[in-house]
């Protein structure tokens, strides 16, 4: 199971897009509500969620979180004691993290990326507490993907579709879309 994490002022493209190519490869993802089960993105689109936050269970079926930019969607998220705690069992439990645009400074704030490669949206370099910023569009290092920004959803959900089913199933999801 995967929970993609949606806050008021979340980034619809960096939210979507990988939720759509993670279920066209088969995966159970579940959008959660940080709030309210209805989520208001960053450009007025509104996306009933599946559960909100307050109701997921952190176990051994999570196999991967999503946290999408945008804001105030990236802060809001930030402020959520279940997004924080989802988070925390993660890094506890070597399980993947996704976080996209400015969403890899929620990971920066708890030093998590310290020492590794990371990237995020321009200007949020110095929220990455110690982490190796990179120059490329989507970086993974260990169980942490981290992604510019919405010109990057695609190539960020095929990383993740990658970690979460295998390389195969996002070289075939590339080729489907017309990626290429």
């Amino acid at each position: 199971m995967i929970y993609v994490f949606l806050a008021e002022g979340f980034e619809e493209t960096e939210a979507l897009v990988p939720v759509d190519l993670l279920r066209r490869s088969g995966k159970e993802v579940i959008l959660v509500g940080v709030g309210d089960n209805i989520v208001r993105s960053s450009h007025g689109v509104t996306v009933v969620a599946d559960t909100i936050a307050q109701e997921i269970v952190l176990d051994e079926n999570l196999e991967m979180i999503i946290l999408p930019g945008g804001m105030p969607g990236t802060l809001n998220l930030e402020k959520s004691p279940y997004v924080q705690n989802a988070v925390d069992y993660c890094a506890e439990n070597e399980i993947y993290i996704g976080a996209i645009c400015a969403a890899p400074s929620i990971l920066g704030h708890k030093e998590l990326l310290k020492g590794r490669k990371a990237v995020c949206y321009t200007g949020f370099e110095s929220e990455l507490y110690g982490a190796e910023i990179s120059d490329g569009k989507v970086e993974e290092d260990g169980i942490f993907i981290t992604a510019r920004g919405a010109g990057v959803a695609v190539e960020f959900a095929l990383k993740l579709v990658e970690k979460a089913v295998s390389e195969e199933e996002s070289n075939r999801q590339r080729k489907a879309i017309l990626f290429d």
